[in-house]
C-alpha cells in the first residue's frame, strides 16, 4: 500500500506537469493528465477515511451515465475525465508553497492576550491562509489547543478569518473553481469585490466579539503568526500580475500554478544545498501529495457528476425559467448554494452541476456568486472541510460551530445580496 501511495504522488505530480505543458502545446496532454489523476484516485481510494460522499457521487454518476446512454444523449468524454483538471493543478501547485511559506512556530510558550492579539491572529490566519490554505489555520489552532480547549471566540476567529479568503484569494481552490466554470470573468473586479467582503467579515467579527461580553475580547488568547515570510505571497502575486499584464491570454490559474512550483523550488535551493532542496521537493511529491486524496477525489468525482447531469439537462432541452441573470437571480442562486451546503452538498458539486448550464450568462456576476457561496458556507456548514477539521482535530462540537456562525452567515447573505445589486447596476449591467 505504501508503494501505491508513493506511485500516486508521482502520478499526481505528472498530472500537474502534463496539464501545464498541455495548456501551451496540446489539449491531448490535458486529457492524459486527467487520466493520470483518475488513476491516482483509484490507487488512493482504499485509503480514504470518509468515502460516503464520494461513493454517493460515484453511484449517482453511474446511474446518470447509463440513463444518458440509454436515452441517446451525448456525453462529453473528454470533459468527463478532465473538466476539473485545472482546478486540481492549482490545488497541487499551491500545496508546494507549504514547503517555504509556512510560518515558523513561535518559541515562547506564553500566548498574548487582548484586542491586539485578536487583530494579529485574525490577520495572520487570513493572510497566510490565502496562500497555504488550511495549513495556516492548523498551525494556529494547534498552538491554541495545547493551552486548553478552544473557546467560542477562538473558533469564531479561526473559521471566519480562514473562510473569508475564499471571497478573493486567487490561490484558493474556490477561486480556481470559479475560473474553470467562468473563464471570461473580470479578475480585478472579482478580487476587489472579494477584498471588500473579507474586510466586512472582519468588521462584523470584531464588533460581535467586542460587544458580546461572554466572548471576553479583552482576554482573548491568540497566536499571532510571524510575518517573516510575507515576502512569498507578495512575490507570487507580483509575478502573476506582471505576467498577466504582458500575456493577457494566459489563464491566471495556469500562471499561479507555474509560479507556485517554480518559486518553491527556487527558495528551497537558496535556503538549502541543491541536493537537499530536491530531496525536500521530491519528498513532498511522494509523501504529501497523496495526503491530498480527499480533495482530489472530491473534485474529480464532482466534475464527472456535473458533466453527466449536464448531458441529461441538455438532452431534455431543459430551459432556465429566466432569460436575464441579474442580481435577484444571483441572490436566489446564492441562497440555494447555502442551503444545499447546510445539508452536506459541497459547493464544488453544485458548481460542477450548474457551471456549464449557466455559462451563457455574465461570467463575472456568476463567479462572484460562486465565491460568495463558498466562503459563506465553509465557515458555517457542519460538513465543510474546515469545520470537520476543527471537530476531528480539536474535539469541538459541529453543531456548536453552526450556532456560532449561523447569524453571521445570515448577515453576510444580506450583505452579499446588497453587493450583488450594486455590482449589477454599476459595473456589470
Amino acid at each position: 500500500m505504501f508503494k501505491l501511495q508513493k506511485l500516486s504522488g508521482s502520478l499526481i505530480f505528472l498530472s500537474f506537469l502534463l496539464t501545464v505543458i498541455g495548456y501551451f502545446y496540446s489539449s491531448t496532454l490535458v486529457l492524459i493528465a486527467g487520466c493520470l489523476a483518475w488513476l491516482a484516485f483509484i490507487f488512493l481510494y482504499p485509503t480514504l477515511t470518509n468515502k460516503k460522499m464520494i461513493n454517493i457521487l460515484l453511484l449517482l454518476s453511474l446511474v446518470a451515465f447509463l440513463f444518458s446512454k440509454t436515452m441517446g444523449f451525448d456525453v462529453n468524454y473528454v470533459k468527463l475525465i478532465s473538466v476539473n483538471q485545472y482546478l486540481l493543478t492549482l490545488l497541487i501547485a499551491v500545496g508546494f508553497l507549504r514547503l517555504v511559506a509556512t510560518p515558523k512556530q513561535e518559541k515562547n510558550s506564553t500566548l498574548p492576550l487582548g484586542k491586539s492579539s485578536f487583530f494579529k491572529t485574525y490577520l495572520g490566519i487570513h493572510l497566510f491562509g490565502s496562500v497555504i490554505n488550511l495549513s495556516s489555520l492548523v498551525i494556529v489552532a494547534d498552538k491554541l489547543y495545547k493551552k486548553g480547549p478552544l473557546t467560542k471566540a477562538q473558533v469564531i476567529t479561526l473559521t471566519r478569518a480562514f473562510s473569508s479568503d475564499a471571497y478573493w484569494s486567487p490561490f484558493f481552490v474556490a477561486f480556481a473553481a470559479a475560473v474553470v466554470y467562468t473563464p471570461n470573468l473580470n479578475t480585478p473586479l472579482v478580487i476587489m469585490n472579494g477584498l471588500v467582503l473579507a474586510f466586512i467579515t472582519f468588521v462584523i467579527t470584531f464588533v460581535e466579539l467586542k460587544f458580546r461580553k461572554d466572548y471576553k475580547l479583552d482576554s482573548f488568547r491568540g497566536y499571532p503568526i510571524s510575518f517573516g515570510t510575507i515576502y512569498i505571497p507578495i512575490i507570487l502575486a507580483t509575478l502573476v500580475l506582471i505576467t498577466n499584464s504582458m500575456y493577457k491570454d494566459i489563464k491566471i490559474i495556469v500562471l499561479i500554478s507555474l509560479y507556485s512550483v517554480f518559486l518553491t523550488l527556487f527558495i528551497l535551493i537558496i535556503k538549502n544545498r541543491v541536493f537537499k532542496a530536491f530531496e525536500e521537493f521530491f519528498n513532498h511529491i511522494n509523501n504529501e501529495l497523496p495526503k491530498m486524496k480527499s480533495e482530489i477525489s472530491l473534485f474529480i468525482v464532482a466534475g464527472m457528476f456535473g458533466i453527466v447531469i449536464s448531458s441529461i439537462i441538455v438532452g431534455y432541452e431543459v430551459t432556465l425559467p429566466f432569460e436575464v441573470f441579474d442580481w435577484k437571480i444571483a441572490s436566489l442562486l446564492l441562497l440555494v448554494f447555502i442551503l444545499l451546503a447546510f445539508v452536506g452538498i459541497h459547493p464544488i458539486i453544485t458548481i460542477a452541476v450548474i457551471g456549464d448550464y449557466f455559462s451563457q450568462f455574465n461570467h463575472t456576476l456568476l463567479a462572484i456568486t460562486f465565491l460568495m457561496a463558498w466562503s459563506t458556507t465553509v465557515s458555517t456548514s457542519p460538513f465543510s472541510g474546515l469545520n470537520l477539521t476543527i471537530v476531528a482535530r480539536y474535539k469541538y462540537n459541529a453543531f456548536e460551530i453552526f450556532k456560532l456562525n449561523i447569524l453571521y452567515a445570515s448577515l453576510m447573505y444580506i450583505v452579499c445580496c446588497a453587493i450583488l445589486m450594486l455590482l449589477y447596476y454599476n459595473f456589470i449591467l
